[in-house]
């Protein structure tokens, strides 16, 4: 901690709380700094000290001219360096390395709920004319296709992770781990959108066409949570169920070479911590497996509120890593 603190700047009393006032933070980080400089005034001359302050500083200043970075920092404190397990730098700071997944490809990919009341029946055929739609726009281009899936896929994740964070504020409850799994859910499909974005290179329209869908997609499923989640869980469920047809379709066409089975992207193998030589077959196959994994939390969600319990009452499913 000496060696860390020793070239950080002064902090005065003046700049952060006033000169009538210490806050408490303050009066720590000063007494850490009189006990820190003491110490080292003991082992270090005043000109050593010196000295090795402005080679410390020239030789910073030197690295970051060097490598063209500018370091962001919090009280002059830099980020720590993550690395790999294999030592290399961590270049992505959307995720760590022990968060990232490892997807259960075991899943059993031809599950399917079958809709008996008459929301099922709504939710299944509200999907069914919307795949229709999008089938036709985007017909075999199923790069473009997986991306506009992905882009709506991560928003009812967080809009169901944000109202039952609220509603757990307001009523003092716990969740049950729902926040939790649902916002996981949203970051899963997010990771897959940067992924198709590596791979797809999408056009101006394109994220245009983002942009509105995402736009309106947002707000109509966060007044259908208001009104029902359940009916909310059980569309999201019947949507996962067309990602894991879609996907096979995808695997089908790299199979049949019509698609170039490209090395998958850095992000990709990073994520699901894939072979270096991964391709983008291996790719879909993880992101399939993910779908399937979120098909079945979703319809466990939307059986819940049908038995007229909260998503609190029954815990959420563990998550796989």
């Amino acid at each position: 901690m000496a060696g860390s603190i020793k070239g950080m700047p002064p902090v005065e009393v003046s700049e952060l709380g006033g000169q009538n006032c210490m806050p408490f933070g303050v009066f720590y980080w000063k007494r850490m700094m009189s006990s820190t400089s003491a110490e080292t005034d003991k082992v270090l001359a005043p000109n050593e000290k010196e000295k090795d302050k402005k080679e410390n500083s020239l030789t910073e200043e030197q690295k970051r001219k060097e490598a063209g970075v500018v370091f962001s920092s919090y009280w002059g404190i830099l980020r720590p360096k993550v690395t790999r397990e294999d030592g290399t730098e961590w270049p992505w700071n959307c995720f760590m390395p022990w968060e990232t997944y490892r997807a259960d490809t075991s899943i059993d990919l031809g599950r399917h709920h079958v809709p008996k009341t008459f929301l099922d029946k709504f939710a299944y055929r509200t999907v069914k004319i919307l795949r229709i739609a999008t089938d036709m726009f985007f017909q075999r281009r199923y790069g473009c296709h997986a991306m506009m899936l992905e882009t709506v896929a991560a928003v009812p994740g967080m809009v169901g992770g944000m109202l039952l964070h609220l509603r757990s504020l307001r009523k003092f409850q716990q969740s049950g781990g729902w926040i939790k799994a649902l916002l996981e859910e949203a970051e899963n499909e997010r990771m897959h959108l940067m992924t198709m974005v590596e791979l797809v290179k999408p056009k101006w329209y394109e994220r245009l066409l983002v942009l509105t869908v995402q736009g309106v997609f947002f707000n109509a499923f966060f007044a259908l949570y208001l009104l029902s989640p359940k009916l909310a869980h059980r569309i999201v469920g019947y949507l996962e169920e067309e990602a894991v047809h879609s996907y096979t379709e995808y695997l089908k066409e790299i199979d049949d070479g019509n698609i170039e089975n490209v090395p998958a992207p850095a992000i990709a193998i990073d994520y699901w911590r894939l072979p270096k030589d991964a391709t983008l077959k291996d790719v879909i196959i993880v992101i399939r497996s993910d779908e399937a994994h979120h098909r079945d939390v979703n319809h466990f969600a939307s059986d819940i509120h049908y038995q007229g319990k909260e998503l609190r009452e029954s815990p959420a499913p563990v998550g796989y890593h």
